[in-house]
């Protein structure tokens, strides 16, 4: 098995990732840092670090772990990061499980963690077109004008955005519905125009909804959430 699909099936992260990872050297097998594409392992004898941490393939026998949280303001959307209260604090330990992308430090609301490495890659990928809805406070009222700018792409450090679906909500707010994940977009977008994000809160990824959930809590995801966000 190629070392990249290794690790997206052991749920660390996508194969254009795990690419990225390896050729950056956080990638060890057997002790021997691996900077090579197409590196061959084999998961029953290999030893295989990320970042000196070992990382191996769930146990088909028991299945794969989906589970929703719902991200605090503060918590970083990652597996280790110093000083930092990270996602992972929030749900019992045990079983190796990764976040599906990435919710900024200040933003709040859902957040999936999987160890189903093709899951993991397919909500990670935009070519799989999942949507992320979220709900936005601005700083200063929200003009029609920026929402319609929003809803049609926008240029945003020489890259053009993907159109959305954007429905205002109060004089100060708005939900946004996006099928690409760029790093702090919402939040530049929202800069474009002249305002500033107050509050960001993710409610739906796919077909998984907050719902309910408190701050801080985790749930595990229902058979029926599972069978449709895998087919």
């Amino acid at each position: 098995m190629r070392l990249q699909k290794f690790l997206a099936h052991a749920g660390v992260c996508s194969r254009r990732k795990a690419e990225t990872y390896i050729t950056e050297g956080r990638v060890r097998v057997n002790g021997k840092r691996i900077i090579a594409l197409g590196t061959q392992v084999e998961p029953s004898k290999d030893k295989v670090t990320f970042d000196s941490r070992e990382v191996e393939l769930p146990d088909a026998g028991q299945g794969f772990t989906y589970i929703a949280v719902n991200k605090p303001k503060g918590v970083v959307t990652t597996c280790s990061q110093e000083n930092e209260r990270i996602i992972l604090d929030l749900v019992p330990k045990g079983r190796r499980i990764y976040p599906v992308g990435r919710l900024d430090k200040d933003s709040i609301g859902l957040v999936l963690l999987t160890d189903d490495g093709e899951l993991h890659n397919r909500l990670s990928h935009p070519s799989h077109d999942h949507e992320k809805e979220y709900l936005v406070t601005t700083v200063h009222p929200v003009k029609d004008e920026a929402l319609k700018k929003m809803a049609a792409g926008m240029m945003i450090e020489g890259k053009r955005t993907r159109k959305a679906r954007v429905k205002r909500t109060a004089k100060n707010g708005f939900k946004i519905i996006l099928k690409q994940g760029r790093n702090r977009q919402i939040r530049k977008m929202v800069g474009k125009t002249g305002n500033k994000v107050d509050m960001l809160k993710r409610i739906r990824m796919a077909n998984i909804n907050l719902g309910g959930l408190k701050s801080g809590r985790w749930r595990n995801l229902t058979e029926k959430e599972v069978k449709i966000l895998t087919q």
